[in-house]
């Protein structure tokens, strides 16, 4: 019987791309509000063009945050120092527009709908911050538990940053990006068919040489021989010049790499944004406990690979539904995982933002390559394994 064979592909963008100098500078503003007042409510907005930072949302806090400070710092770290780049930190204009949260809103969140019809738990205390659905993802393709082509271009795009940052491909400037097409077989992946580097440069820099530089000092040492062969494609710079680049280039908004920030597009996404929003956002935090109840479920060995959907009505606390697919991977049904989920796991904000330790100013971290994969986050870890493996047998 013939293999199923199929091409997917994934993409990355360093941190000098202009949308993710928005996600990065919302997520530092709400780590200044929550590193000073932990029950910040937060909804960040920031985009950038050519010499401007715009900064706007609706902010509820105790604390002070020095917004053109953070606008500059984080444009000087991304690496955007000199003028010549047509924005950097020293001469960008930055604007701010401001206001509170909505009380419409910030009624159903500080009592949920369960609390106000007379139940007492505190975990009711809380209400979902939105509507939405949400979605978390695992799988037994690499040893994060996650997608093969979205690991692999968030490592090319660190890469690069890193090759920059420490001068050894010096011609380098901070905007750039990277695409991967994984061969699977029966559902698995077996080789790297395409790698696509996009990075800006200085000018008048010879093409084969940054060609040569890239494949053997960014591609290469990322992607090794166990997935390379020699069919593999490489296409850098494929437009021949890319001088003009990062918020010069095109304008940069938060929320717009919703695919990089997540599973490179293995799993369907709620369209919901993450950076700038503290986590009574369900669009943000339920997304990273959905993750978070995949990759126990996965590491149990209850499945090879697992989707969960998970549904709010704002203003409440329970979701409105839950929905487990095992693609086939899984000796458990649908309706077994999820009672066994529902044992190990509270999807009521209050009680997610207590098991990650959600009100902490770890979010900057995550804007860049990636919010999952990373075993430094909270929601990486895999502690309720063996739980979820006795409640399923229950």
């Amino acid at each position: 019987m013939d293999k199923k064979r199929f091409l997917f592909s994934s993409e990355s963008v360093t941190e000098g791309h202009p949308d993710k100098i928005c996600d990065h500078i919302a997520d530092k503003v709400l780590d200044a509000a929550l590193a000073a007042d932990p029950q910040s409510r937060i909804a960040c907005e920031v985009c950038c063009t050519t010499g401007l930072v715009l900064v706007m949302g609706e902010f509820t806090t105790e604390s002070y945050i020095d917004i053109p400070k953070i606008v500059r710092e984080t444009v000087k770290e991304v690496g955007y120092t000199d003028a010549a780049y047509g924005f950097d930190y020293k001469t960008c204009a930055v604007i701010t527009s401001i206001d509170e949260q909505s009380p419409d809103i910030a009624m159903g969140v500080n009592k949920a709908l369960e609390a106000r019809e007379g139940f007492t738990d505190a975990a009711f205390d809380t209400g979902a911050g939105d509507q939405g659905m949400m979605f978390g993802y695992a799988c037994r393709e690499t040893e994060e538990l996650m997608p093969l082509p979205i690991t692999l271009a968030h490592k090319l795009t660190k890469k690069l940053s890193e090759v920059r940052k420490s001068g050894e491909i010096d011609y380098l400037r901070p905007d750039g990006k990277a695409q991967v097409t994984v061969v699977y077989e029966d559902d698995k992946p077996v080789a790297v068919d395409t790698v696509v580097v996009s990075t800006q440069h200085n000018p008048g820099v010879d093409r084969n040489k940054l060609v040569s530089d890239i494949v053997d000092k960014v591609i290469k040492p990322v992607v090794t021989d166990k997935w390379l062969t020699p069919d593999t494609k490489y296409y850098i710079n494929p437009t021949g010049n890319f001088v003009i680049g990062g918020p010069h280039g095109d304008s940069g908004l938060t929320g717009r790499k919703l695919i990089v920030d997540t599973y490179g597009g293995m799993c369907p996404h709620g369209g919901g944004s993450f950076s700038g929003k503290d986590p009574t956002k369900v669009d943000r935090s339920a997304c990273y406990y959905a993750r978070y109840v995949c990759k126990n479920i996965v590491a149990a060995g209850l499945a090879e690979r697992c989707q969960l959907q998970v549904a709010y009505a704002i203003g409440k606390a329970k979701p409105v539904s839950l929905n487990i697919e095992t693609f086939g991977t899984s000796a458990y049904s649908s309706d077994k995982l999820i009672d066994a989920v529902n044992k190990v796991f509270d999807f009521r904000p209050h009680a997610i933002i207590e098991s990650l330790g959600l009100r902490k100013p770890i979010y900057a971290a995550t804007s860049n390559y990636g919010h999952f994969g990373n075993p430094a986050f909270a929601w990486e870890k895999a502690d309720k394994a063996d739980a979820l493996k006795k409640a399923v047998k229950d």
